[in-house]
């Protein structure tokens, strides 16, 4: 078929050629500019066909662009659509307008159990028939009521105690032992929480209804308390056979080994039955979970990247109400959005005696200038030696709730030049002299503050902050570990470079669910390991060991 086109065209053109000899000349000069013509438009037809494609496929390319967009807009399937995004703006955005794309993706195992998560806590949440059944006769002493009265819906209560960063680390840690034990976590609102973070969860509320039965004692809750679970261990006051209406978990600072171990298996037989938790925390204690065989088992399907536990959790639950989101943004938009490169320092003194010490500012330099991350000051013939046609610019966020740390290093980059030809500017956004926990504004600024310094390149943090824990951690940093100073003196080596992200355990069990007492639970498990802050304490999770 294709070779008798070929000999059809071959006639056609030779009997066109004759025609075309035989034609007048103003015939022939006619035939030329019209098949000039069609031969110009073919060329521009071919050129808009051409153009046609490319913008064909540069939409492709956008609608995928978009996609991907949409998808970091999510975290990864973290976050479920659907909520008004109006009321809650820092939900969707936080993570696709002012954080880079995270190393650390959530498992599609984590993302299916926090969707059936939300429907639990929309089925048995307050307000709901579930709900109040459970509550209905709560407040008795009926010693048979967890056995009478325990459906399929069971619950965790965390109370909010100590400061705002304790608050997040362990409100984060009741959550995923929520997910483990498949109860539903209500949140004590009668602190700040609600001025603080947007509701996680769609269509329903994590916070404790304030006519909750027990609200007016749980305050008073302390480990001398008979429904303490450590207390009853003690008194062999609780077995399987004898299940209380509810129980006081005591996770605190000052908890006996009794109360740690709550989450062992063993411990688990008889606590599970129990309907209502109620917990008071200051530490993070999620390292310790992964003492659980069966714990562990599930958490290596949720967190295969076992450091990013807290990471992903704080990003799912904790997204900044509307007015500290403005805070937030406003700040960074001013003094971090143009900068090349963002250095936070969180500089937190356990110290007796408040204030300004001058072997605290000799240690931070000693860290950010030993590790390269601030130039040292050269004198100003020197510095001609440096400058390049296009200075960088690095913005230095310090939070503290003293502002002369700040002062001493914007002074010291303002009067003398950096022996690299970088700008250095300084910011504080705060600097209260003393902690005001659940003082309205003052908690708001501290948590804008943990934000802010999550958004920067490099961080560096005190020993023992939760403040400083929270901060690397929700921005998936690595932190320079500043070591806690002893005796009025700079520690040398100042800081340590950690190799994880995960915030630390402080005053954690002393061994694991199975070992004999005394045993150092720094080596129970081998991706569970003692803190590089802590002198061979307090426990967190490593991947890279």
């Amino acid at each position: 078929m294709l070779k008798q086109t070929k000999v059809n065209m071959y006639h056609i053109f030779q009997i066109s050629g004759d025609v075309f000899r035989a034609l007048g000349l103003k015939i022939k000069i006619l035939i030329t500019v019209i098949f000039s013509g069609l031969l110009i438009g073919s060329v521009i037809l071919l050129s808009f066909s051409n153009n046609f494609n490319d913008q064909l496929l540069d939409a492709t390319l956008n609608g995928s662009s978009e996609s991907e967009t949409l998808h970091d807009k999510f975290i990864g399937g973290l976050l479920k659509p659907g909520f008004d995004e109006g009321s809650c703006v820092s939900r969707y955005t936080q993570s696709l307008l002012y954080r880079k794309p995270s190393p650390y993706k959530p498992s599609p195992y984590l993302v299916s159990k926090l969707r059936s998560y939300e429907k639990l806590h929309k089925r048995c949440g307050p307000g709901t028939k579930a709900y109040k059944k459970a509550t209905k006769n709560l407040g008795h002493d009926d010693e048979n009521y967890a056995s009478i009265s325990v459906g399929k819906c069971r619950y965790i209560v965390w109370v909010a105690v100590y400061g705002l960063g304790n608050r997040i680390l362990t409100l984060a840690s009741v959550f995923l032992y929520a997910l483990l034990t498949n109860r539903v976590v209500l949140v004590d609102q009668s602190k700040d929480i609600s001025d603080l973070f947007c509701e996680p969860f769609p269509g329903t509320s994590w916070l404790l209804p304030r006519d909750f039965p027990l609200m007016k004692q749980i305050d008073g809750y302390n480990k001398e308390y008979s429904r303490c679970y450590g207390t009853m261990l003690n008194n062999h006051a609780i077995s399987t056979n004898s299940t209380p209406r509810h129980l006081y978990l005591h996770i605190l600072h000052d908890s006996r080994d009794e109360d740690k171990m709550f989450f062992c298996t063993k411990d688990q037989d008889m606590i599970d039955k129990v309907p209502w938790l109620i917990v008071k925390a200051n530490v993070y204690f999620v390292p310790s979970l992964w003492f659980n065989p069966t714990f562990q088992t599930e958490l290596m399907k949720l967190f295969p990247q076992k450091e990013a536990v807290f990471h992903h959790l704080a990003r799912y639950l904790y997204h900044p109400t509307n007015q500290v989101w403005g805070m937030i943004t406003r700040y960074h938009d001013a003094h971090l959005a143009r900068a090349d490169d963002r250095l936070g320092i969180q500089i937190r003194v356990f110290s007796d005696k408040a204030g300004y010490f001058q072997h605290v500012m000799d240690q931070i330099l000693s860290c950010t200038q030993r590790e390269k991350l601030l130039p040292k000051v050269v004198s100003h013939e020197e510095s001609k030696l440096n400058m390049s046609e296009s200075q960088k610019l690095k913005a230095v966020l310090v939070t503290s709730l003293y502002p002369e740390y700040a002062d001493r290093l914007k002074n010291m980059f303002w009067e003398q030049p950096s022996s690299t030809g970088e700008l250095i500017e300084v910011y504080q956004p705060s600097g209260e002299r003393y902690q005001q926990t659940d003082n309205k504004l003052h908690d708001q600024k501290a948590l804008a503050e943990m934000y802010l310094l999550s958004l920067t390149d490099n961080i560096v943090t005190s020993a023992r902050s939760t403040f400083g824990y929270v901060a690397h951690s929700l921005g998936g940093l690595k932190p320079w570990l500043l070591y806690q100073p002893r005796d009025a003196s700079a520690p040398d080596p100042p800081c340590v470079r950690s190799t994880s992200i995960d915030p630390c355990h402080l005053t954690p069990p002393s061994h694991g669910c199975d070992a004999d007492w005394g045993t150092d639970s720094g080596k129970v498990v081998p991706f569970v390991k003692h803190c590089e802050d802590r002198d061979n304490d307090g426990l967190k999770l490593f991947d890279e060991l």
